[in-house]
């Protein structure tokens, strides 16, 4: 017979695309509606950097963030805040690419510690940013970046978030960049699909080579973020383990 226990559950948002598509609102003019925001310490702490940085959020029902920048004067993501979360270095691009500049904490303070930020800065120098490191800070200055060729290639392989900075650091370059080696995660197809949509042009998603054409304005929009595959693979390893359905 029917199993009374049977139901169907709901996935939550993915934290990994939901954290870059949050800080590429720094971008935006106008209000951007996100569907799909987990309710996590992380995503919370990357609410607080973004009401420092000017930017007002506000949660909705459904598990909808409406996000909007009022005053782009602050380029600064101070130790205090991003201490607590490696993922805070994803202002670092928006930051950059908007405001013309950024002072953002390394995590962790001035050890930059086993998940190196080397990608990260190797590619906004390459875009035509002036960069240094001081006091735990990446201090990176550089107005209108221009587009160019980065490889993100290094010892440990494509960095993810690396990939997010890169991209939000060029969508409103001069000019075309194109990013060699770059992470296909899902997570990074969903941050490109998320600027595309609010008027990016960024072609190659999800291939190892993205091009992104620079754009001089673009505004908030609508996305609904992908789903969590880890919470959905544990849960089907439950469902498995268990002999239900």
């Amino acid at each position: 017979g029917e199993n009374p226990l049977r139901g169907n559950i709901r996935i939550s948002g993915a934290k990994n695309a939901a954290l870059p598509i949050m800080a590429s609102c720094l971008l935006l003019k106008g209000t951007s509606r996100i569907q799909g925001i987990p309710e996590l310490t992380d995503v919370k702490t990357l609410c607080e950097i973004l009401n420092n940085l000017g930017v007002k959020t506000e949660r909705c029902r459904d598990r909808t963030l409406e996000i909007t920048v009022q005053d782009d004067s602050n380029v600064t993501a101070p130790y205090e805040l991003v201490r607590t979360m490696r993922a805070s270095i994803c202002v670092l691009g928006p930051l950059l690419g908007r405001r013309g500049a950024a002072k953002v904490s390394i995590p962790g303070g001035c050890s930059i510690g086993p998940r190196p930020i080397d990608l990260h800065i190797k590619g906004i120098k390459a875009l035509g940013a002036e960069v240094e490191m001081r006091d735990g800070y990446v201090i990176a200055t550089g107005k209108r970046l221009k587009g160019t060729t980065v490889s993100l290639g290094g010892v440990a392989g494509s960095s993810v978030l690396g990939t997010c900075n890169i991209l939000m650091a060029a969508v409103l370059g001069e000019g075309r960049t194109v990013i060699t080696n770059a992470a296909c995660e899902p997570e990074v197809q969903d941050l490109a699909n998320f600027l595309n949509k609010a008027g990016a042009k960024i072609t190659g998603i999800g291939e190892k080579t993205m091009i992104i054409d620079g754009v001089d304005e673009w505004h908030g929009t609508e996305f609904t973020i992908i789903p969590d595959r880890i919470e959905a693979g544990t849960l089907m390893i439950a469902g498995a383990v268990t002999g239900g359905r």
